[in-house]
């Protein structure tokens, strides 16, 4: 496995994050640190995606800062050169991922059917996103959905929270859980980081507790 999809596993939680104004960016990745959860995906939903990935890793360069919601190679190439260590997208592109393998980016594309996991094996990779993980059938399906594929771990992510994030984890082939409840837009909104660095710590203290 990719020494950073390592890390991720380490770290156990993967906050997702979509920031409005890249102003945002270094105070809520201070507030990530300071939780116990120096790891961080940028989606591109906005526009501002690249410009705040660019300023948390110029600021924190030891944090695991990744892109998601990627789309298209033209995106992989922004996140990339913005200091993006991992890719993530909510499907699995062929396109993307041949291009990030062929690039040596890590990428995590999302599967959610024993097809797609098939087709990322066949591109060499051994960690796929589980999306939307709560609505497409939890933890259960991932159980049997990993039967057969032995060497694949899974990154749950859609509906993960601090109520049900520890099961998952519980799960030897759970690498990681993304969720976004530490990170909820209207906080990020409101600069209510004090909030945030709090919420992390507790789900810093969930992957604690599930892996010690």
């Amino acid at each position: 496995m990719n020494e950073i999809l390592k890390k991720i596993g380490r770290i156990g939680i993967v906050p997702v994050v979509v920031l409005d104004t890249p102003a945002d960016a270094v105070p809520l990745a201070k507030a990530l640190c300071e939780g116990g959860l120096p790891c961080a995906e940028v989606t591109f939903r906005t526009a501002a995606a690249e410009e705040a990935i660019r300023s948390i890793t110029e600021t924190f360069p030891d944090m695991l800062t990744g892109a998601g919601t990627v789309l298209t190679t033209e995106q992989v190439d922004r996140a990339a050169a913005a200091g993006a260590k991992f890719i993530v997208s909510p499907g699995l592109n062929p396109k993307i991922a041949r291009y990030c393998v062929e690039k040596g980016i890590p990428v995590v594309p999302g599967c959610a059917t024993p097809s797609e996991v098939e087709q990322a094996i066949e591109y060499g990779l051994d960690v796929v996103k589980f999306f939307p993980a709560e609505q497409a059938g939890g933890l259960a399906y991932i159980k049997a959905i990993s039967a057969p594929y032995t060497g694949m771990r899974f990154l749950p992510t859609g509906g993960i929270s601090a109520a049900n994030a520890g099961s998952y984890l519980a799960f030897d082939r759970v690498l990681a859980c993304g969720g976004s409840w530490m990170v909820k837009n209207d906080l990020i909104k409101a600069g209510d980081f004090d909030k945030i660095t709090a919420l992390t710590r507790e789900a810093a203290a969930i992957v604690r507790e599930k892996r010690g």
